[in-house]
């Protein structure tokens, strides 16, 4: 798979980082990998955490799953055109 295309997949959450991460260029691609690992990690914590509160779970599901959703797709919007810019808080984090 070319850049792009690996950019592209990486953003498809679980299935789509693991793809993109094995059979991708994970080299060229690393950017978007960690962006997209990141928002991964990110809504799965906000999905946890709102289960766990019992009070004011749908706040933060609510609040954090809009968030996630919007760093997803300007995740995904800078993938499609090819520019590397990190999204809003989460893209300071570095995992790979």
């Amino acid at each position: 798979m070319n850049k792009r295309l690996t950019d592209i997949i990486a953003y498809l959450y679980w299935p789509g980082l693991l793809i993109a991460f094995l059979v991708g260029d994970r080299y060229a691609s690393r950017f978007h990998l960690n962006q997209a690992l990141v928002i991964s990690i990110a809504s799965t914590l906000v999905g946890v955490v709102a289960k766990w509160m019992p009070l004011f779970g749908w706040l933060i599901a609510l609040v954090g799953g809009l968030f996630c959703a919007l760093c997803w797709f300007i995740g995904i919007v800078n993938a499609i055109q090819g520019v590397e810019k990190e999204v809003p808080l989460l893209g300071q984090l570095h995992l790979l």
